[in-house]
C-alpha cells in the first residue's frame, strides 16, 4: 500500500511540473517580448534596490542572498515542496537542499561573480518563470572558473509572495 502512495504522490509532482512547464513555454511562445536586456552583473547588486515582490525580483533577491552568504535570507525565496536540478541531480525540497549544496551554492556564489547576458520571464496567473544566461568567472577554491549557466526558475504566488517552486541550472566551460 504504501508503495502505491508513493508512486501516486511522485506521478502528481510530475504532473505539476509538466503543468508548470507548459504554462511557461505556451506563455513565453504567445510573448516573445518579455526580454530584460543585460544590465549589470547577476551579483553585483550593491546599491541597487531589488523588488522581491516580482517575480525577477525574487529570483535576484535569492540570488543576492546566496552571493551574500545569507543562507537563511536564500531559504526564505524558495517553496517548501521546490524542486532543485543540477548536474543531473535532484533535490526535492528546501529542507533537503539546506542540508545538501545550499552552503557550497553560497560560497560558490561569493567567489565567483556572474554577470547577466539575457533574461525572459513572463507569468500567467499565480505562476511565472524566469530564464536567465549569464557568464560565470572567476577563480574558486584556486580552480579557475569559466562557463555559461542557464537558469530556468518557474515561481509560485503563495500568500501574496513570489516562491521559486522549480530551479533547473544548466553549465558549460567556455573554451577558447
Amino acid at each position: 500500500m504504501l508503495k502505491g502512495t508513493v508512486v501516486q504522490l511522485a506521478g502528481r509532482r510530475t504532473a505539476r511540473l509538466a503543468a508548470i512547464a507548459m504554462i511557461g513555454l505556451s506563455v513565453a511562445a504567445a510573448h516573445p517580448g518579455a526580454h530584460d536586456a543585460p544590465q549589470m552583473p547577476a551579483s553585483g547588486t550593491a546599491g541597487v534596490s531589488i523588488d522581491a515582490a516580482t517575480p525577477v525580483g525574487t529570483v535576484m533577491a535569492f540570488h543576492a542572498a546566496l552571493a551574500s552568504g545569507d543562507t537563511d535570507a536564500a531559504l526564505t525565496h524558495l517553496a517548501e515542496d521546490v524542486m532543485i536540478f543540477e548536474s543531473g541531480g535532484v533535490e526535492n525540497s528546501r529542507a533537503e537542499y539546506a542540508s545538501h549544496h545550499l552552503k557550497a551554492d553560497a560560497a560558490f556564489s561569493a567567489a565567483v561573480p556572474r554577470t547577466l547576458v539575457s533574461r525572459t520571464h513572463g507569468m500567467q496567473g499565480d505562476m511565472a518563470w524566469v530564464i536567465s544566461v549569464e557568464t560565470v568567472s572567476g577563480t574558486y577554491r584556486t580552480r579557475a572558473i569559466n562557463s555559461r549557466s542557464v537558469e530556468t526558475m518557474m515561481l509560485r504566488q503563495v500568500n501574496g509572495q513570489w516562491r521559486i517552486v522549480h530551479i533547473h541550472w544548466s553549465t558549460a566551460e567556455i573554451t577558447r
